[in-house]
């Protein structure tokens, strides 16, 4: 089995797949899961976190084999990789500059893009071949990429995610206060809580629209893209059709599959 971890700016999200050799996206993901990814963490918290979620979750966590991740907190990794050495004797293949991706990277600077951007865009790439795609990602930050069908990766934007402008708006305000992030069906909020609700959905759902729309212009000269949705906050606009597809594991895909294309590479022990 393979565990595959996505370092995020709030959280570590991570999942444990079958191992076997497909690359095109549909690995069987058995279990997933979230933590929170402070800094600071020593590699014990987290390599006893890691054992205790996979155990609790029915599976021995001997079965590990392989474990491979993608981080955009460089403080992180460190602590991970002795976590994965220590408590299943495994040193991670890590989804860095200078590994395989099969991607062009189209960037001034290719090491300034993320790695969890990679990662989506090696899944997208290879679920959707042969297809233009913008792939919208929504988690501390919003990213947009667009990728070509010759996988030429264009570029992308970035806004803040939907928790960091609700966790604004609480902290710069006097009066307002946290609230769920929720679907809204009338943009017409009757309350404080509502109208908070309610301009957070519809502001944020405003924004992807106006992203997707000046991005297919700009990059496939107004040929509709296949639009991909992934992260924990794509399932609340499933109604509103924007996305194409959601596919919420997409990063964790993307980094089995960079696993497989990189098994002879220096990074992998």
């Amino acid at each position: 089995m393979i565990l595959s971890l996505d370092v995020g700016n709030t959280q570590i999200y991570g999942g444990v797949f079958e191992n076997h050799s497909a690359q095109n996206g549909n690995e069987k993901m058995l279990l997933s899961f979230r933590r929170n990814s402070k800094q600071g963490s020593s590699s014990d918290e987290v390599g006893v976190f890691l054992r205790m979620v996979i155990r609790e979750n029915g599976i021995d966590p001997a079965q590990i084999k392989q474990i491979v991740l993608c981080s955009v907190v460089p403080e992180v990794i460190y602590s991970l990789r002795g976590a994965c050495q220590k408590y299943f004797k495994i040193t991670p293949f890590i989804l860095q500059a200078g590994v395989k991706t099969g991607l062009r990277i189209r960037y001034r600077n290719p090491l300034e893009v993320g790695a969890d951007r990679i990662a989506n865009s090696i899944a997208a790439t290879h679920m959707y071949p042969d297809r233009n795609l913008i792939l919208v990602d929504l988690g501390t930050a919003t990213t947009f990429c667009g990728i070509t069908r010759e996988r030429d990766y264009l570029g992308g934007s970035i806004i803040a995610g939907l928790k960091l402008n609700m966790e604004s708006l609480e902290a710069k305000t006097a009066k307002l206060p946290s609230v769920e992030i929720v679907p809204r069906n009338e943009v017409l909020g009757l309350s404080t809580i509502e109208s908070l609700q309610s301009g957070l959905y519809y502001g944020h759902l405003g924004a992807m629209r106006e992203i997707i729309t000046r991005m297919t212009n700009e990059c496939f000269q107004g040929a509709k893209p296949f639009v991909i949705g992934t992260g924990g906050f794509s399932s609340l606009f499933d109604k509103e059709k924007i996305f194409d597809l959601i596919v919420p594991d997409l990063v964790l895909k993307g980094n089995l599959i960079a696993l497989q294309m990189n098994q002879h590479h220096s990074n992998i022990k």
